[in-house]
């Protein structure tokens, strides 16, 4: 950037090919068939070194740090921090049915309040890790408070059937991009709840009140039908009027997802920098479209695989009610490896296919739909900052709360 003054904007591009990527979902995937598992770190370092050098601003690709040894690391320091967490499930399945509910309950939320702190030390991790024109982002302010105020929103949230939510996104956007840091220039963030209130209590009462009628229509032309499960029925009015709620949630979805996302990170500053983000919801649309369309492709091919190789094996269990253990085991050594191997050929396609149609395309939708205002002001930043700890992306692997 020459000088351009701060009236520049600069734009981001995607150049990454889904060929490219495909070729390292692969072969990272063969790999972790070959090592137990163990590749899938050096998986993951591809997978970001692919998404980073490809993402440009102003011409520069993003560079990504980080390597498979140190999330090997992370994710050992994390097992031996859940290790007592194992022990006390195992303590559980040992005590009454009584205290084994109540056991596992506060322990979904304590795993549930942990992965609000896995994810921000997570994102401390990656960006720690990710320069432009080498010049590092930071993430500082705490990941227990991160953690408090997500668990503290998120029962809110349920308490008011979802009314609380849009408080609930903004608190949390907020609180993750006013302690980012570029270099040695801290982020601001103006974003505000309005934003997504007219839109989302829009869609909220219209599906609302949808099941409403629905119901109230189903207890007038069906009267004799009554509320459990054994005897109630869907009137053909009542069934139309339901269907009409799950289109507009469906929308509501999309348009949502689009419209926040646009709305937050366009509510994102560096200095007199500022991001304009531009996610349109039938992009969006289409890509889930485009996912399922292929999803549904590779689980016809899986059951046709199944039928061919597996089929004399499993047509006498399908004939049961049900098979139990014993059954299973009477297929056979080579049958059971053959039939491992298909599951986990099936599990690596949703995977690989996920990864390509619906990541992919959304990094490549915000990206190319991004630019920033006022960019020469970022030359006058400086570097600064370090590496973060490695036990956080551990816990966040752990908890499968990383991302990318």
């Amino acid at each position: 950037m020459k000088n351009p003054g701060n009236g520049f904007q600069a734009t981001v591009t995607f150049v990454g090919s889904r060929t490219r990527l495909l070729a390292i979902m692969f072969s990272g995937y063969f790999l972790m068939l070959l090592t137990v598992g163990i590749y899938r770190f050096w998986l993951v370092t591809n997978k970001r070194r692919f998404y980073w050098s490809h993402t440009k601003i102003d011409g520069d690709a993003l560079e990504y740090t980080g390597s498979a040894m140190q999330l090997l690391i992370g994710f050992l320091f994390a097992v031996m921090i859940f290790i007592p967490l194992y022990g006390f499930f195992f303590y559980l399945s040992t005590q009454s049915p009584e205290t084994a509910i109540i056991g596992y309950s506060g322990a979904a939320i304590f795993m549930y309040f942990m992965y609000g702190y896995a994810a921000f030390r997570s994102r401390r991790f990656l960006l720690s890790r990710t320069l432009w024109r080498g010049i590092r982002f930071q993430l500082t302010g705490s990941a227990w408070s991160y953690a408090f105020r997500r668990l503290f929103w998120t029962v809110l949230t349920f308490l008011t059937l979802g009314l609380a939510f849009p408080f609930m996104s903004v608190s949390l956007w907020k609180y993750r991009y006013s302690h980012t840091w570029f270099g040695d220039r801290q982020c601001s963030f103006s974003g505000s709840w309005r934003q997504i209130a007219i839109p989302f209590y829009l869609y909220y009462f219209m599906v609302a009140g949808l099941i409403l009628l629905g119901f109230n229509t189903n207890i007038a032309t069906s009267p004799d039908s009554g509320l459990s499960a054994n005897n109630y029925e869907l009137s053909p009015e009542a069934s139309s009027i339901y269907s009409a709620a799950i289109m507009v949630a469906i929308i509501a979805y999309f348009h949502l997802r689009a419209y926040i996302t646009s709305a937050m990170l366009s509510s994102i500053s560096i200095g007199k920098t500022r991001l304009k983000v531009t996610v349109r919801t039938r992009d969006l649309s289409w890509l889930q479209i485009a996912y399922s369309f292929v999803l549904a492709i590779v689980a016809v091919g899986f059951g046709l695989i199944v039928a061919y190789l597996m089929g004399d094996v499993f047509a006498p269990m399908l004939q049961d009610d049900g098979a139990d253990l014993g059954q299973v085991l009477q297929m056979g050594w080579y049958n059971l490896i053959v039939f491992g191997g298909i599951y986990l050929g099936f599990m690596a396609s949703i995977s690989i296919v996920s990864e390509i149609i619906l990541k992919l395309g959304f990094w490549r939708l915000v990206a190319r739909g991004t630019v920033l205002e006022n960019a020469g002001d970022l030359q006058d930043i400086r570097a600064g900052g370090q590496e973060s700890p490695l036990v956080g992306e551990g816990l966040a692997d752990a908890l499968n709360a990383g991302a990318y």
